[in-house]
């Protein structure tokens, strides 16, 4: 039988935050329920459950759970999302409710910025670009620099100030219920502090208007872009739940191609790395995507860190990395794959465990179309491990390592040097996860 949703145990578990206060004079004192939903539950005070993957391990996390009145926000702008985060070094506990959809690509006086605002003043432009750097006259052995490499470096900058948002640790950001919460065309940068929530978001056409061209990356060089739509360096204690993940509205199938490779404006949705550890990271849809999650930014990245849960998510219409771990320790329960194309987006593989990954993938559900391969389901280098059992394939129990290993020279180890132990929630049958997943994920689910 299937486990009770995540959302009910957390009613459970949650003691409700209130407040002594006067109501009406000569009635005296009461007590009321502060930020509280229609079902009485304090969305924005929950901290993540114990036991719950590997962000409840140790501390736990509990986010801006501590926040006085001075430091709860509600934002409806870029520039009132901006002053709420305050300073990146600031750890006093904070809650922001993003009400409604934040256009990172505005300036403080929510005037709308385009490309063209950020390339002004710089020197650059996408015609000069190309022809300094054309291979047939530039080459392919190193990277472009000069005028024109500067003026796009300084034009993405001009960019970075305007759509990076530094989280502080001790914050939790939640989107509210109702309002079609979220950001667009930004990036949350959680670098280097502890204790960070984000919940209930939709992150969308998060893109980078200059991307670099690196003619050393593959046999045919590659356009490379700058931002992911949530990005954890170094950021321990992580809990991302709930959120929606989307290129939309522009797909890469529009994007052009220049020296013969795609012109690719977006990055990540949701990249772990530079020594991240202790994240959880359920319940989220990730949809119309190339390189989803990144585990590890290097093979060289940190050893006894990126301990990574993921459970309970619904990936569609992603091309890879879901996700491409590498180093750390990494738990797949419970999550739904849909390898169907979608606006363009074919799927390349899955999961990719690389440079000694240790991942455990326990009772996930795959939905493979007629004329699609169990072998590809999976990626390595040879290196990498993936462990564990009662994965379905359209409804079938399948050994995807062995299907994966009779396929390719490459071959992912079956053994791990770590047994899962937080895991809370956890079906030991996929069967049902389609259906149950279905609208229990991504943003606008709580209320």
């Amino acid at each position: 039988m299937a486990a009770p949703s995540h959302r009910r145990s957390l009613r459970k578990r949650r003691v409700l935050a209130v407040s002594a206060a006067v109501v009406a004079a000569g009635v005296g004192a009461g007590v009321f329920v502060l930020n509280a939903n229609a079902d009485g539950v304090d969305l924005y005070h929950q901290t993540l459950p114990a036991k719950d993957g590997w962000a409840a391990s140790g501390t736990g996390t509990t986010g801006g759970a501590k926040a006085d009145s001075a430091h709860t926000f509600t934002v409806f702008t870029r520039a009132q999302l901006v002053k709420a985060l305050g300073s990146a070094s600031d750890t006093t506990p904070r809650i922001i409710k993003v009400k409604g959809t934040i256009d990172a690509n505005t300036d403080d006086s929510g005037k709308k910025l385009t490309c063209a605002d950020y390339a002004a003043g710089t020197g650059y432009s996408l015609s000069a670009y190309l022809k300094a750097y054309d291979p047939a006259v530039y080459g392919r052995s190193k990277l472009p620099s000069g005028t024109q490499e500067k003026a796009r470096a300084a034009a993405q900058d001009k960019q970075a100030k305007t759509i990076v948002f530094k989280v502080p640790a001790n914050t939790t950001i939640v989107g509210v219920p109702g309002t079609n919460a979220g950001i667009t065309g930004g990036m949350l940068q959680i670098q280097n502090v502890d204790n960070v929530i984000v919940r209930n978001l939709t992150f969308s056409a998060t893109e980078d208007c200059f991307p670099q061209w690196d003619p050393t990356d593959g046999d045919d060089g590659n356009w490379n872009s700058n931002y992911d739509s949530v990005t954890l360096r170094g950021a321990t204690h992580v809990w991302a739940d709930h959120n929606t993940f989307t290129d939309a509205p522009h797909f890469d199938k529009a994007n052009p191609k220049y020296f013969g490779r795609e012109y690719q404006i977006h990055d990540g949705a949701l990249d772990i790395t530079k020594g991240s550890d202790l994240v959880t990271v359920e319940r989220n849809r990730f949809t119309d995507h190339d390189k989803t999650m990144l585990i590890g930014s290097s093979d060289k990245d940190s050893t006894g860190k990126l301990r990574v849960t993921i459970h309970h998510n619904v990936w569609k219409g992603i091309v890879q990395r879901a996700p491409l771990a590498r180093l750390g320790q990494i738990h797949l329960y419970n999550n739904v794959y849909d390898t169907t194309t979608v606006n363009g987006y074919a799927p390349q593989y899955s999961i990719n465990s690389r440079a000694k990954a240790q991942v455990v993938a326990q009772a996930n559900y795959w939905t493979v179309p007629s004329g699609g391969k169990v072998a590809k389901l999976l990626s390595g280098d040879g290196t990498g491990s993936v462990a564990g059992s009662g994965n379905l394939v359209n409804g079938t129990v399948t050994d995807l390592v062995a299907a994966y290993n009779a396929a390719s020279s490459k071959k992912i180890k079956t053994t791990v040097n770590w047994t899962p132990a937080l895991t809370a929630g956890l079906e030991t049958s996929a069967k049902n996860l389609p259906a149950e997943l279905s609208g229990t994920t991504g943003a606008g689910v709580l209320k």
